[in-house]
């Protein structure tokens, strides 16, 4: 039934900075989702290869430590580039199971020279084609250390059944221009990426859905000091300072009222499957829709600019 849609959330932990370990174990979990027969799975911010924690065991802002440099490369080494096939298994797997997916990674972009890294959220359809790469507009605090701002081009929303499904980074979901922009494009299935613990999903993802009257999934990861590999570099240091547990989950899903369907789900690894139906969209639409009937675009209107951003524009 096309009204209805099953929906996984993938709360796991990274092999923190070990991407091709990190990639296997969401494969691994792709599989699962496809088991369960789920139609859309999500993943956690920055989940590949893994959220950079260092910032804050590492005094991260201190100039010229060659334990940041050391890490930052290292991240650079574990970082995605699209460009060179590196999502071209996930990408198989949507397709061969006809499941679309929402994912998490660092990009090292090509277009921006293949150095900076981006956080990204990456929206592959059931066909198995990637359909938008949002870079994360404004890295959070401590995160602009490692991460540069991105741009508004991946603020798109997708099809998926009766569904139309957009989604932000983190702390973007705080933001009421880019959620604005999503929920003008007919976005009513929202999803939110955090790198871990209820502290951001227990409050932001009921108000998202009852401002927006859409379904909300908020999707953490998990990180836990064991889940430091070792050949980390400076390894020591890092367990040194951090804590037994560094982000706890809170993954969760609110209905279009504003009410839990399922509230945050701690220190738990694995899949929180749920239907949704989009029914519960249009009944709650009834009373308030904010860029339909409760909305004044004669007053207050949004301009979206969702140009790819690049340094260099070559004229051949």
């Amino acid at each position: 039934m096309d009204n209805l849609l099953k929906v996984a959330l993938a709360q796991i932990s990274p092999v923190w900075l070990n991407k091709n370990a990190t990639l296997q174990k969401i494969e691994a979990t792709i599989k699962e989702a496809a088991k369960e027969k789920a139609e859309l799975v999500v993943f956690g911010e920055a989940l590949l290869p893994g959220y950079p924690f260092w910032l804050a065991l590492t005094n991260g802002a201190a100039w010229n430590l060659k334990i940041n440099k050391a890490l930052h490369a290292h991240y650079v080494r574990n970082s995605i580039q699209i460009e060179d096939g590196e999502l071209d298994a996930i990408c198989k797997l949507a397709k061969a199971n006809k499941l679309a997916i929402y994912l998490g990674m660092i990009e090292r972009a090509k277009d921006r020279g293949g150095h900076s890294l981006y956080c990204s959220l990456v929206y592959i359809d059931q066909n198995g084609e990637t359909k938008s790469v949002h870079r994360k507009l404004q890295p959070t605090y401590d995160e602009r250390l490692t991460w540069a701002p991105g741009d508004g081009n991946g603020l798109q929303v997708h099809p998926l059944k009766q569904f139309t499904v957009g989604g932000l980074n983190c702390w973007e979901n705080w933001m009421p221009l880019p959620r604005t922009a999503l929920y003008g494009q007919g976005e009513n299935l929202h999803i939110a990426v955090w790198p871990g613990s209820e502290h951001n999903t227990k409050d932001i993802t009921r108000f998202i859905a009852r401002e927006s009257r859409s379904f909300v999934i908020s999707v953490s990861s998990l990180m836990r000091k064991e889940d430091f590999p070792v050949g980390t570099p400076f390894l020591s240091e890092i367990l040194k300072e951090a804590p037994d547990v560094l982000a706890n989950g809170g993954s969760c899903i609110a209905g279009p009222d504003g009410e839990w369907l399922i509230e945050p789900v701690l220190h738990k690894e694995g899949l929180i499957c749920y239907t949704l139906d989009i029914n519960r969209v249009y009944e709650e639409r009834q009373n308030f829709d904010p860029v339909g009937h409760y909305s004044r675009p004669d007053v207050t209107k949004l301009i979206v600019n969702r140009e790819r951003q690049s340094t260099v524009e070559i004229e051949d």
